[in-house]
């Protein structure tokens, strides 16, 4: 099939070449001429796993192309995907100006002939957006066209392998043309049996709102019963075991720590609050969720202060991990972003490593790098000189089997705050260290007889 993929960033660019590496041919517009000329020479703007060679692959093999000219790419696509942001608003509202724009160039350039197209929102959008688009483009033509709603449900650091080996396709239609159509794009994704799912378009544009909203509440329910399991002496580790073998709950999203981030699940939350105020839905549940979230990201902070004092001039604190979460770049509403600045606030200095969020940590903190507050290290044992503690804020990989003799004599004292719970309590306990988890009673270090 002929496809455009209006938009580059994180879906756009991650569906348009999983849809080109299964022999469609796909055109990826987007109006920002520098990301295009990069993406062309195959720089890719994200760190996600498995991507940069499938884009490079579909581009040399001629799959796959991007350019800047969308209203050329949408009249020559029959099915054109909708990717653009949805940034939220000040009332938690997604902005939907840029996919109402993309809705106008597709009806100013309808062609005369050809297929019916197909339009179809990638973006997360809130119910009701479909309406809106197939009024955007009505206004522009009185040619036939279908609008469906077709959510992602892609993992950051996981999104190549999520869109080819989907755990299910979610896709809203109005007609029985859009629905062949789709079956027909979507059948090699879902060769192993997993399904398509097709609905009205209501029900999918809530799905993804309702899906993210879910993992959001486990993260903060699993976080309540942390600060539990601390007052009374329990281990939320062990706790989740006897929830999560349970088959009606499972284990997934069930990891006390220092809160959700990125650039889903917090947009998501507040857009889905504005859709239940506004039809007059108690949004009480997700309100819950959202300040149990804000608490955490400021969990270990409250833990260094309770520690150091409020004061921290003169302190030292290294920092393992920057982005949201693992296998990504991606610092959007990320704990470090708390963390980080309250420290170098209450007059400390950091000195941070993550193994891909650099970049991007050099523009979050541009200012606390200029004032030298903070210093990004090259390697993550180079920020443990002199610091007086370890701070674990995302749990890479790189981190789970350290050489922790290195950590102990690095620091001025073995003392460690970990935000993800990454290591063994006992353990750190047994080689010396005062170990600061999430929902597990504090390790205090063996001391000799």
């Amino acid at each position: 099939m002929k496809i455009a993929v209006v938009g580059t960033g994180y879906v756009g660019l991650v569906a348009g070449a999983c849809l080109a590496e299964t022999g469609n041919d796909v055109v990826c517009a987007d109006i920002d001429a520098g990301k295009i000329d990069r993406l062309n020479r195959g720089e890719i703007p994200i760190y996600e796993p498995g991507l940069e060679p499938m884009v490079e692959r579909n581009l040399r093999e001629g799959r796959l192309s991007f350019t800047t000219d969308v209203a050329a790419a949408v009249r020559e696509a029959e099915v054109i995907f909708i990717a653009v942001g949805t940034p939220p608003g000040e009332d938690g509202s997604a902005d939907l100006q840029h996919v109402l724009a993309v809705a106008e160039t597709v009806g100013r350039n309808m062609p005369a002939d050809g297929p019916e197209k197909i339009v179809i929102t990638k973006s997360t959008v809130p119910v009701g957006t479909a309406n809106k688009v197939r009024a955007a483009i009505r206004r522009h033509t009185d040619r036939p066209f279908h609008v469906c709603s077709n959510p992602e449900f892609l993992k950051e650091g996981a999104a190549v392998q999520d869109f080819m080996k989907p755990d299910r396709v979610v896709v809203g239609v109005e007609s029985e043309h859009a629905r062949a159509r789709l079956a027909e794009l979507y059948a090699p994704f879902v060769r192993q049996g997993n399904p398509i799912l097709f609905m009205d378009i209501a029900s999918a544009e809530i799905t993804k709102y309702a899906a993210n909203a879910m993992l959001a509440t486990r993260i903060s329910f699993m976080n309540t019963i942390a600060h539990l399991c601390e007052a009374v002496g329990a281990d939320v580790g062990l706790v989740r075991q006897g929830i999560g073998t349970d088959d009606r709950i499972g284990p997934a999203f069930l990891y006390a720590g220092i809160g959700y981030g990125g650039s889903c699940f917090p947009k998501d939350v507040k857009a889905l609050v504005h859709t239940l105020r506004e039809t007059g839905v108690d949004p009480a549940i997700l309100e819950g969720v959202e300040k149990v979230n804000a608490q955490q990201k400021k969990v270990l902070l409250e833990r260094v202060t309770e520690r150091y004092g409020e004061d921290l001039s003169g302190r030292t604190f290294a920092v393992w991990g920057l982005s949201f979460k693992p296998e990504t770049d991606d610092m959007r509403e990320a704990p470090s972003l708390d963390v980080v600045r309250g420290l170098v606030s209450a007059g400390a200095r950091v000195r941070a490593h993550d193994p891909e969020a650099r970049h991007e940590a050099t523009r979050h903190f541009a200012d606390l790098l200029a004032e030298g507050g903070l210093t990004l290290c090259e390697h993550n044992y180079d920020c443990l000189d002199g610091a007086d503690a370890l701070l674990v804020l995302t749990e890479w990989h790189a981190y789970r089997t350290p050489d922790f003799e290195r950590i102990r004599t690095g620091l001025r004292e073995p003392l460690v705050f970990d935000g993800r719970n990454l290591w063994d309590p006992a353990r750190m306990a047994e080689t010396g260290f005062e170990y600061v988890s999430i929902g597990r009673t504090p390790a205090a270090p063996a001391v000799a007889a």
